[in-house]
């Protein structure tokens, strides 16, 4: 950000009043002890209108955050997957309580885990589909196999839903045979949601 040269939020079409919004929501998350530092960048049009850097980089130590501090930063596939999903919605490719079986048919027709154990799942139909907004709320039923342990869980990991040699379309195809751990839009679990919204933007 330090070689980047700042313009007036104005000039790129944003509002310097609603920006400071961001400065004041940023310097309540360090002083409410919520964050320890954090750097916010907003850009438009190619020019960067806002760039604000707040708190510390190692509160043990004392030592500020700077611009220049190295973030390790995790899940970047989430972001970018949903902003190009995002960019889908305003151009009114889809609503965002729209069933995903509208893209990927295989997930039509869901069914819930209700019981059972390993080898032998029990489920219900589920009481809706999966919808894009399930899927960018991690609210869709789906899970990871790797957390924790149920027999949901373990049907990905029998199914080698992460098998890092299959394309997406394959991995999902899979994802839309097994069992979904919620009822869609009741509970929120990290989970292969961006996956499949990846295969979506896919299609």
């Amino acid at each position: 950000m330090d070689t980047l040269p700042l313009v007036a939020p104005e000039q790129v079409g944003l509002s310097a009043a609603r920006l400071d919004r961001v400065r004041n929501w940023m310097q309540h998350q360090v002083t409410a002890g919520k964050l320890a530092g954090l750097t916010v960048a907003v850009m438009r049009r190619g020019e960067l209108a806002f760039a604000e850097t707040l708190g510390k980089a190692d509160l043990e130590r004392n030592k500020p955050l700077r611009p220049d501090t190295i973030f390790r930063i995790y899940s970047m596939t989430k972001p970018l997957t949903t902003t190009a999903i995002m960019m889908l919605y305003e151009a009114g490719q889809f609503q965002l309580d729209d069933p995903i079986s509208k893209f990927i048919p295989a997930f039509a027709n869901p069914r819930v885990y209700s019981g059972g154990s390993r080898g032998k799942i029990d489920s219900v139909p589920a009481e809706r589909e999966i919808n894009f907004r399930d899927l960018m709320t991690h609210t869709s039923g789906l899970t990871y196999g790797a957390i924790g342990a149920n027999p949901v869980k373990q049907s990905y990991l029998d199914m080698k839903v992460n098998d890092r040699g299959q394309t997406n379309a394959e991995m999902v195809d899979k994802l839309a045979k097994l069992a979904l751990l919620y009822q869609p839009g009741t509970t929120w679990e990290y989970s292969m949601s961006t996956d499949v919204l990846g295969r979506v933007v896919e299609v």
